[in-house]
């Protein structure tokens, strides 16, 4: 009689285990493909707010609100960009200054890193400030990671999207535009 009531017991568990498993693969699956939010066709993003510590980042056009997406920043997400391979994001305001549509990583957007305060910072320091911060996509040949990269802090300070994200970003987001990074 004991081997007979724990195998109902077995099997019960058994299926409950696959029945959360199968849930939890479809979960990830709708949030694989369920697409991000698009930028209305005409629209020219100008204003790009990031929020570091909430992995947001919000696209403006003429005051207006266009598009939010989420994202992966610097390995070490906590504290401004203090100098060339610190991986940290960095914070402040400055500008798109460069749009490159055959990048490693996609396409990219460069940003102004580093200003004035930035560069002085860094002497302070005795490093250099280095550079090259861009809001990018996923290294070329990664794309069908999409969405799951964001689960992780990835760069080595820039700002990271899916491709179909970048794709959006690059084709609305004018040179000039201002790009504010904060905590």
């Amino acid at each position: 009689m004991t081997t007979n009531s724990k195998k109902p017991v077995h099997t019960r568990l058994v299926r409950s285990i696959a029945l959360a498993l199968i849930a939890a693969i479809g979960a990830l699956l709708i949030y694989y493909v369920i697409p991000s939010a698009k930028i209305p066709d005409g629209v020219l993003v100008d204003r790009i707010v990031v929020y570091k510590a909430a992995h947001k980042l919000e696209a403006y056009a003429q005051g207006r609100l266009v598009v939010t997406y989420r994202v992966a920043i610097g390995k070490q997400p906590v504290g401004a960009k203090q100098y060339e391979g610190d991986q940290k994001t960095p914070e402040g305001i400055y500008t798109i200054n460069d749009r490159n549509p055959n990048s490693g990583y996609h396409r990219n957007l460069g940003i102004s890193y580093p200003n004035a305060d930035d560069m002085a910072r860094a002497r302070q320091l005795g490093k250099p400030a280095g550079g090259d911060i861009k809001i990018h996509s996923l290294k070329n040949g990664q794309g069908y990671i999409g969405k799951f990269h964001r689960w992780k802090d990835w760069t080595n300070g820039c700002i990271a999207l899916t491709d179909a994200e970048m794709d959006q970003l690059y084709e609305h987001t004018t040179l000039g535009a201002t790009i504010e990074i904060r905590k």
